[in-house]
This record gives structure tokens, sequence and C-alpha cells, in this order.
């Protein structure tokens, strides 16, 4: 996969966590999308931030402070935003993350507290928020042990999260029920790796 640093087609959030380490089901899905993606897509370079390998902290009351004072002024050149920056830029986005207690991993959390940036990546006005992000998509790629439920929040989050941001198009994948019957985990697999290839090669 060719892989870009900066001003990217396709942002990918690789917040793949799992003891399988590359196995990891939820990879597997994601890589059948990039795998598709660039096949559609030869000439494109894409970026990926590992969120869990990123060394971003929750946000503190001095930590906000300083946010909060850069922002007003107007400066979003500090290291502070970098993720943020990276994100609004984006052209497309796919996120993936396992379904975990009901959302997903902590370190994507932080993340989305990262680029949640007023003022880079979405402003207020009289009539409530506006996002400001390029994307014209995202789509979400999540694996659980249970099935999915119309009220999987990592989905739902997701959803509102690209609201928020002005993505008009939010899309998803889920792999669900993998821990329910391990004879029916490769079907399962498979059906969602295909759906994927599908987003990877319309993006």
């Amino acid at each position: 996969m060719k892989q870009a640093d900066w001003g990217t087609k396709l942002l990918f959030v690789n917040a793949c966590i799992s003891q399988r380490g590359a196995a990891s089901r939820t990879y597997g899905v994601a890589l059948a999308f990039l795998d598709a993606w660039q096949e559609a897509h030869p000439d494109d370079a894409h970026t990926m931030v590992r969120v869990d390998k990123m060394g971003l902290q929750p946000f503190t009351e001095a930590a906000l402070e300083k946010r909060d004072a850069l922002a007003a002024s107007g400066d979003f050149s500090d290291p502070l935003f970098r993720p943020a920056r990276i994100f609004r830029e984006a052209e497309t986005i796919v996120v993936a993350a396992p379904f975990w207690d009901l959302t997903f991993p902590a370190a994507l959390r932080i993340y989305i507290e990262h680029i949640s940036a007023c003022g880079l990546c979405y402003h207020y006005e009289a009539d409530g928020c506006h996002g400001d992000c390029k994307a014209s998509r995202l789509l979400y790629i999540t694996t659980g042990g249970d099935f999915e439920k119309p009220e999987s929040l990592g989905v739902l989050y997701w959803k509102q999260l690209s609201e928020m941001f002005g993505i008009p198009r939010f899309d998803y994948v889920f792999a669900g029920g993998l821990d329910v019957d391990p004879s029916k985990v490769p079907e399962i697999l498979t059906e969602a790796k295909e759906k994927a290839r599908q987003f990877g090669r319309e993006f």
C-alpha cells in the first residue's frame, strides 16, 4: 500500500487493537477495503494513523486551557492540533475499531478528543454546530463478538460525529456474532470483507 504523509485522498484511522496483533479480525476487514481502494486508485496514497501508537493523552485542565487559548487566537499550528489538521484535510476517511464494551477502545476515544477541535474541524453559529471537514464520506468498520443491535453505540457514535464534522455520507460494516458460533466466523468475515471491498471500489 502506498502511504502519504500529508494531504491525503484517504485517511485510515487504525484502532484495530487486538491481542491477535496483525491477525486482528477488524484489521482483516479494513485491509480488504484498503486493497480494493488501492486497486481503484493506483496512483493515490493513503495516510494511516495508528491511534494507540500516537502518544495521545486525555485532556487535562492545563491542556484544555492551552488548546482553548490557541484556538481563540486562531493559531492551529501547534503539534497539539496535528491529528485534527490531518483529519480535516482528508478527502475520504475510514475508521476501523473492534466493538469493545458497547463502543470501541479507549485509545480511539482519546483520538476523538484531539480531532474535535472547535474552530478547525467544526464551529458554532446562531443555529448550532457546523462542520468544517473536507471529507465527502466516512466509513466505519467494526467487528464484535455479539450480534449487531440497532442501538450499537460505536456505529451511532461515528454516525453522529460525521454529522458534527460536516461529512455528508456515513456508511459502516459490522461483522457481528464472531464469538457466538466459532464455526460461522469464516462466513461472517468473508461477507464483511466483501462489503468492505465494495466500499473500497466506490470510494
